[in-house]
């Protein structure tokens, strides 16, 4: 196998090569400079869902979403200035017809000419994320159980870490979930089981607080720790008036037994 590296083949024998590797490939290639697209291969095109001609010249930033175009804009920034290598970098673009993919994102700056570029190369993992997405939903269906205790009464028992992903998960799996449950008109859900304590877990707690009433139950939350207790009351203000609360499970019991 001859060396590309040594000059044994001619400049455009090994130009032509480079360039046969670089558009048949599966990852999506942009070449990019002042934030202009100066090349994308024919897998990008496809991707994106447009005309390699409609690409060309195009602005890079308009593939990300509007509230990641800052970052990306920075990443570009210290790239060309600072020379620093993009770390892979999971990231939302938007095709031509509007769809959301997810990829991973890596670029490397280079020098193109007498001006500085970028090499971005996209990898499509849409269908891995939905895998992963499927089996965080099924690993908290089995982890988070709607226990029936009395007539009526049921608890929901919290435990782990809420991130934004569980929690989508939970508000998304609880209500189904509750539909199969025969005449459950009390529900308890149970935080003293949970670790962190942010907004996530606080965004979470009225959320399905609100969910359980628009369903016809009654919530009544318990093991809210003091510092839960301070996030919740600063981002709810007087809606955290109608939210039921008892110190424990066992607290809760006794009122609901009467």
């Amino acid at each position: 196998m001859q060396d590309l590296s040594t000059g044994s083949i001619p400049d455009h024998a090994r130009n032509e090569l480079y360039r046969q590797i670089v558009e048949n490939t599966f990852e999506t290639t942009i070449v990019h400079s002042d934030y202009k697209v100066l090349y994308i291969n024919n897998p990008g095109s496809k991707m994106l869902g447009a005309p390699r001609e409609d690409l060309i010249g195009a602005e890079v930033l308009d593939i990300f979403p509007d509230d990641a175009k800052g970052r990306i804009k920075e990443r570009i920034r210290r790239a060309l200035e600072e020379n620093e290598i993009g770390a892979l970098l999971e990231q939302t673009i938007v095709t031509s017809d509007g769809s959301i993919l997810e990829v991973e994102l890596s670029c490397h700056p280079f020098p193109y000419g007498e001006k500085r570029a970028i090499l971005s190369v996209l990898r499509d993992i849409t269908d891995k994320k939905e895998m992963e997405h499927e089996y965080k939903k099924r690993l908290n269906e089995v982890s988070t159980p709607i226990v029936p205790v009395l007539d009526g009464i049921s608890i929901i028992p919290l435990v782990g870490t809420i991130d934004y992903d569980k929690a989508q998960i939970l508000l998304e799996t609880l209500p189904t979930k509750l539909k199969t449950e025969k005449d459950v008109k009390h529900i308890i859900i149970d935080f003293s089981g949970i670790y962190n304590i942010d907004e996530v877990v606080v965004d979470f707690l009225i959320k399905i607080e609100a969910i359980m009433r628009l369903l016809g139950i009654q919530p009544i939350i318990t093991g809210i720790r003091p510092e839960l207790a301070q996030k919740a009351l600063d981002n709810m203000g007087r809606s955290h008036q109608s939210i039921i609360t008892m110190k424990s499970v066992k607290q809760a019991l006794t009122f609901l037994k009467g």
